[in-house]
């Protein structure tokens, strides 16, 4: 069977970064080169079924996909037609590069607007044509020499003892230019770095820094959720996260749980934090001592989205009573006028004591055994 006809990702397919289910060839029209889901950043066209008005124009302007996570908008050449996953040549500083289109018409009007870049301004590089025979057998040399580009570079760089870690190295698609992604935590001189990357590639060499978290989205990997990375398929945004996100949704700061694969604060600690913020917004002070006849109870923990309160007596602190807010806010306003329930238990849904827990022995699915809390029945 050739291999140019499968359409499943490679293992060793190097173009999978790029986009591409397998290695592009120089034999056949790559049509079926593309497949969603087998790249990062895989972008939907919900309107592609959608026909337009007949007085209506197709958009100019197409979304263009490079190496991971890299993607730019190109202006089309008059009576063009590309779809999405035909490889296409466009104008780069110096040269030509080349990419895989990623969103056409409607939805790449869409995408412009929604990252605030007209589609009328002449600072939007131009697309020149579908990938040719020679073009595509000079992208294929390009990338080949990547990872052995990269490996050289770390060495050079060591040599000249310089505080910075190469990532990535990024190929122009007519193997003119190279783009070299590094990170470092304090300012680099690599003037000298770069003559000797000249010399010895003999390319023009492009220095890029990024930050640990980009570095994270470019080289992917699998998050303490089982799923892939966020930032490495779907998110391009990093929004900052700190501590009073971890504080604010009750979660225990340790922070081996508490930072990702970059050794920065998880991203997804901010999904939920501003429906906590509004949700809490609405509780009252946790600090506000409850006063009953039975006697004085203060709060212990907080379960936010179930709308409850644990309360213990100060007299006895190991048994937990849980109030809904509404409840506590009720007490509240009767601490306020100087009345005084009865109890607690008098308004609560459930009762936490040390004896509704039992130590028990399980055996897993991993033949290893585990000893656990569990609530007894």
């Amino acid at each position: 069977m050739n291999s140019d006809n499968i359409n499943t990702p490679d293992n060793d397919n190097t173009f999978l970064s790029r986009g591409c289910c397998r290695k592009p060839s120089i034999n056949n029209q790559n049509n079926d080169i593309f497949n969603n889901g087998c790249c990062k950043l895989d972008g939907f066209d919900w309107l592609k079924n959608i026909d337009l008005p007949a007085t209506a124009q197709n958009f100019e302007c197409v979304e263009v996909r490079f190496k991971n996570s890299r993607k730019d908008f190109y202006r089309l050449p008059d009576g063009l037609e590309l779809g999405t996953g035909d490889i296409v040549a466009v104008e780069a500083s110096p040269g030509h590069d080349l990419g895989l289109v990623s969103l056409t018409g409607e939805t790449a009007r869409i995408q412009m607007k929604r990252k605030g870049i007209d589609p009328q301004s002449a600072d939007i590089k131009k697309l020149y044509r579908r990938a040719k025979t020679y073009d595509i057998e000079k992208w294929l040399q390009s990338v080949d020499k990547e990872d052995r580009t990269m490996l050289n570079t770390r060495k050079i760089a060591r040599d000249l003892k310089l505080k910075m870690k190469v990532n990535d190295v990024e190929y122009q698609g007519d193997n003119t230019k190279a783009i070299f992604y590094f990170t470092a935590e304090e300012r680099v001189d690599f003037r000298e770095l770069i003559k000797l990357l000249a010399d010895e590639f003999k390319i023009r060499i492009e220095m890029r820094q990024i930050g640990i978290r980009q570095e994270a989205a470019r080289l992917g990997g699998i998050g303490s959720c089982g799923r892939e990375l966020c930032c490495a398929t779907w998110m391009t945004n990093f929004r900052s996260v700190t501590t009073a996100s971890a504080r604010v949704q009750q979660l225990s700061l340790n922070p081996q749980k508490l930072a990702g694969q970059c050794s920065k604060l998880k991203c997804c600690l901010s999904y939920e934090y501003d429906n906590y913020v509004d949700t809490l917004s609405e509780f009252p002070d946790q600090n506000i001592i409850l006063k009953t006849k039975k006697g004085d109870a203060a709060h212990q923990k907080t379960d936010v989205f179930g709308r409850i309160f644990w309360y213990a007596y100060i007299d006895n602190p190991g048994k937990f009573v849980a109030v809904p807010v509404d409840k506590v806010k009720h007490i509240i306003v009767l601490n306020k006028k100087n009345k005084l329930p009865d109890n607690l238990e008098d308004f609560t849904t459930y009762k936490e004591t040390k004896e509704n827990y039992e130590s028990v022995i399980e055996y897993d699915d991993i033949n290893r055994f585990d000893k656990k809390k569990r609530k007894k029945q």
